[in-house]
């Protein structure tokens, strides 16, 4: 199997199984991935971590001899391909976490970029050496990297091909934390910092922060205010108010 699906209690696990291929992103992969996405979202899991296998990488990129002697078509869906699977974790009810144990360049890179957060191993590295290859970026680093990072950032890692250690990338704000072995430990440890909660509030709160990036100030406000009233119009609002008064644990039931 190439993809390896596993549960921690309500935590969804999926780790990239091609550790001879340093996990590279395969088309039939990439398919793989996105069948697993949509499962998770069709589950009760309330969160979802990717891992790769081995010790080297997270995923070492596209395959690229796949890549070869592909006509302008095959080259278009290909691109397109890789967008769409990572284009699901923004639309997935839950968070996601990258767990980078390793390398995680080019298409792999873009994975994580795509999560809701990176964790980084102490010997993660991370980079789109495309540049290299006479190529770019094609499944969504040009767009996500900036986001995250600001754009001179962004341009001297996508221009330069560089590739940034960990404590680099903790310093960048491109990984959220540096985790210690036993790494997967760690990140569902820290997926169970808010897996507790009503996944209605963080779905609005996602929202909110995703829309930032497309929108003025004014226009995010009103957004805000938006989802902040849907977000009091549920049980799940009505039962932490209540539960904050009472001093007592609330019991989100996501309605």
């Amino acid at each position: 199997m190439m993809l390896e699906v596993e549960r921690d209690s309500a935590i969804a696990i999926l780790r990239l199984n091609r550790p001879q291929a340093l996990n590279a992103l395969s088309f039939e992969l990439l398919e793989q991935i996105g069948v697993a996405i949509d499962d998770v979202g069709r589950s009760d899991a309330r969160a979802l971590i990717f891992t790769g296998a081995g010790d080297k990488a997270f995923c070492a990129g596209a395959d690229i001899k796949e890549l070869l002697g592909r006509s302008l078509r095959e080259q278009k869906e290909g691109a397109e391909l890789g967008q769409a699977v990572f284009a699901k974790l923004d639309r997935l009810r839950v968070p996601s976490i990258a767990l980078v144990n390793g390398f995680a360049f080019g298409g792999g890179a873009e994975l994580a970029l795509a999560c809701t957060f990176r964790l980084a191993t102490a010997s993660a590295k991370l980079g789109l050496p495309e540049i290299k290859l006479g190529l770019i970026p094609g499944y969504g680093g040009t767009q996500r990297l900036p986001r995250l990072i600001g754009e001179a950032h962004a341009l001297e890692m996508i221009l330069t091909g560089r590739t940034v250690g960990a404590e680099e990338a903790l310093r960048r704000g491109l990984v959220n934390r540096i985790v210690e072995a036993p790494a997967l430990d760690a990140a569902i440890a820290f997926a169970k910092e808010f897996t507790s909660y009503g996944l209605l509030a963080a779905q609005f709160a996602r929202e909110a922060v995703q829309r930032a990036a497309t929108s003025t100030l004014q226009e995010g406000l009103r957004i805000e205010a938006d989802l902040s009233t849907l977000a009091y119009q549920t049980a799940d609002a009505i039962e932490g108010m209540q539960a904050f008064l009472e001093k007592r644990t609330a019991r989100f039931v996501d309605r």
